[in-house]
């Protein structure tokens, strides 16, 4: 602020990308955060600045389900250039599971990329544990991708039966993506948190999907320390942004 009480304009926040679409739903939440986070930090009228790249979901769930794994990695490897081409000083991808195709972009992008694993992880650490369990879409709980990154902070991930990772998988993909929220549905994610914690020794919960946060949260599972990772992310894209 100046002498004369003048607030120096523009504001200087850097330019959050966000790679979205993945989907339009989680996109809306992270928006949401992120303009939230910046305004209780700021006041006033302030808000982030924001870049969406948006991506269409029919195609990501195309990728998905045919694991095009390849031709996902061509799509959003242009996506994200096209960000940072539009002005993004920072960049987050909006889906857990399309991070498996994400590997190369701290080579091929001059910002930083905020991969999403990497704020759970430090909050899981912090919180002392080692052991958590892990929800998502089929290819994040099936693959070693996401395991991978959480192994380098020394955290054990485990993962419904293979019968609770299909309706797990469903859910996300029937009705959350699709802003359908199921009391049926919360109650089969409450029970599938509480069997990893008695079946597996999961000490807590990683919500690994960035819709998953709309169904079920801390107030469902009082007896586990959930982690959001939608909001977790955005934590660290507002830190990279205001400092």
């Amino acid at each position: 602020m100046s002498v004369t009480g003048v607030v120096k304009r523009p504001t200087p926040i850097k330019t959050i990308g966000i790679l979205g679409g993945m989907s339009d739903k989680a996109t809306i939440e992270y928006y949401k955060f992120i303009n939230a986070k910046i305004n209780a930090q700021y006041g006033g009228w302030e808000i982030g600045e924001t870049l969406i790249q948006g991506c269409n979901f029919g195609n990501i769930e195309y990728y998905v389900r045919n694991n095009a794994w390849d031709e996902a990695r061509e799509y959003l490897e242009t996506k994200a250039k096209l960000a940072e081409a539009g002005g993004a000083d920072i960049l987050v991808c909006v889906s857990n599971t399309m991070h498996k195709v994400l590997d190369r972009l701290p080579q091929i992008l001059s910002i930083p990329f905020i991969h999403i694993t990497t704020p759970t992880a430090e909050a899981i650490k912090a919180a002392g544990l080692n052991k958590v369990a892990l929800l998502g879409t089929k290819p994040v709980m099936q693959a070693d991708y996401i395991k991978a990154e959480y192994a380098k902070y020394g955290i054990e991930i485990v993962v419904p039966s293979e019968v609770q990772q299909k309706e797990v998988d469903r859910i996300i993909f029937d009705e959350l993506v699709k802003g359908k929220i199921l009391d049926d549905s919360r109650q089969y994610y409450i029970n599938t948190s509480l069997a990893l914690a008695a079946e597996q020794g999961a000490q807590a919960i990683i919500l690994g999907c960035t819709e998953i946060f709309l169904l079920i949260g801390q107030a469902d599972l009082p007896s586990l320390p959930v982690f959001n990772t939608t909001e977790l992310h955005v934590d660290a894209a507002v830190k990279l942004a205001t400092t």
